[in-house]
Parts: C-alpha cells; structure tokens; sequence
C-alpha cells in the first residue's frame, strides 16, 4: 500500500474524509496542519502572524517531505500546499494523490463560522471565491478526483476506494 494524499481547497473535507479513510482501511491519519503545529509549538494562524506564509510554506514543504517517508499512511495537507511544484512532485512520487472539490457555495457554508483559517480573516465569500480563482486547476494534477458536495461521509471514502483500486489495477500509480 502507497501512502494516499489528500489535497483540496479548505474545506473540501480532507481532514474528516482523511481520518475515515485512514479507519476504513486499517492505515495511520496523519494531517499536515497538525504536524506542523507540534513541530513549531504554535497555532498556523500565529505562525502567518509572526513569521509569514513564505516561513510557513518552508515548513510545510519540509513536514511533507518528511512525512511522505515514514511508509503507508493516509495523510491530508493544507489547500496552498499544491502552489509549489517541489510539493507536487514529490506527492506525486511518494503516494496516490486524491483531490477533493466541492461547489463555491458549498466551500461558503461549510466554512462561514471557521475563525481558525488565517486566509479567510477578510471575509468569507469574498475570499473563497478569490482564493478558487486564484488556484483554478491547481489540484488538476491529481490522478484521482472526487466531488464531495452533497455526498456522505461514507459514500466519499468509499468511492476513493474503489479509485484508488481501479488506478493502481490501470498502473496509473
């Protein structure tokens, strides 16, 4: 079993997909953000407060490598770690990469009460919006693509499943 990646715009449901996934198939979770917050010892909206995003994407580069050697696993990343290319490489390289999309006006609800999210502090809707265009195709990259507006929690991992099944009996990964 190859390490199965996770990428998508926040709140796409990486996190809570991921941990479902990583439980159905008997893997460890292991989520990006998270790893970075114990290994810096602060929150990721005091890391873009104190030290920047470019400090913060160095890190994050440095934690996925990282993490992408330690063997099987399922682990769910930030939405801006696919705007460096090292980062998709190596994704690429080390794992089967699934990217989650959901509508605007989906991401909108779903996000609309999350004070949490540093890139989001000017405004919901506006950002959201702003931020999609902004990364237009940048999860394009990922072998496997699944739609999560509108669907169970079940129904997502399951069909990533049977995805990532099907990608790896086509050689694809």
């Amino acid at each position: 079993m190859k390490n199965l990646i996770l990428v998508g715009f926040m709140g796409t449901g990486k996190t809570t997909v991921g941990a479902a996934l990583a439980a159905s198939l008997g893997l460890a979770h292991t989520d990006l953000d998270t790893a970075i917050v114990d290994k810096e010892g602060r929150s990721i909206p005091k890391l873009f407060e104190e030290r920047g995003e470019t400090y913060f994407r160095d890190v994050e580069s440095a934690e996925l490598s990282r993490l992408l050697n330690e063997g099987p696993q399922v682990l769910t990343t930030g939405g801006g770690v696919v705007l460096r290319e090292q980062n998709v490489k190596v994704m690429l390289e080390r794992g089967i990469v699934i990217a989650l999309h959901a509508t605007v006006e989906e991401l909108i609800r779903r996000l609309k009460n999350d004070t949490a999210r540093p890139l989001l502090a000017t405004g919901v809707a506006e950002r959201v919006t702003t931020l999609m265009e902004e990364r237009a195709g940048a999860y394009d990259f990922a072998p496997i693509q699944v739609d999560t507006t509108g669907k169970s929690l079940e129904a997502i991992v399951e069909e990533i499943k049977q995805r990532v099944v099907e990608s790896t009996e086509d050689g694809k990964q």
